[in-house]
């Protein structure tokens, strides 16, 4: 049986008050668990204090991957395993190998970064995701705060007099 998490949400109608509210509630030592949003938020990663990603990386080696794998194919078919001298041209025409190398390269990284983003995120077929608020889907914008790590009431008020529209308590 897994164990229930209780929230508090604080539910903001407007991003520039959640914007103004979050450096406030971080300094005040509250740990926000998440913000939900209908639509991207410019600016609200470092406010909430994330990292950098790390995703370009892996773009970078996987384009090196499929660019690696497509000079590698090319120059094995066209040099040692069915050469063909076609008009006087070389076995290995490598100006003929930049749009394959190039497609295989856009290919892998994009077939990678997908994966990639899958497992990272820990999304999966039969994941099960129960929503804090249906109104994070449409036009309301969401805090959330581990309600067993501080006190209620001053979340509350804290929450009310940075702009939250109204604050609930949620079980999961």
């Amino acid at each position: 049986m897994s164990k229930s998490k209780k929230f508090i949400l604080g539910v903001f109608d407007n991003e520039e008050k959640l914007l103004a509210a979050i450096p406030k509630v971080r300094g005040e030592g509250i740990d926000i668990v998440e913000v939900f949003s209908p639509y991207p938020i410019h600016g609200i990663d470092p406010l909430l204090g994330y990292k950098m990603s790390r995703m370009p990386i892996a773009a970078f080696l996987f384009g090196l991957a499929g660019l690696s794998f497509a000079v590698w194919m090319q120059v094995w078919m066209m040099g040692f395993d069915w050469p063909l001298l076609v008009g006087g041209k070389p076995f290995l025409p490598f100006p003929s190998f930049v749009p394959v190398s190039f497609e295989l390269t856009v290919l892998i990284a994009s077939l990678g970064m997908v994966g990639t983003f899958l497992v990272v995120s820990g999304l999966k077929p039969s994941l099960n995701i129960e929503v804090l608020d249906v109104r994070i889907t449409d036009d309301k914008i969401v805090m959330a705060i581990d309600s067993t790590k501080v006190d209620v009431e001053k979340v509350t008020n804290l929450l009310k007099e940075n702009g939250a529209i109204e604050v609930n308590k949620k079980e999961l």
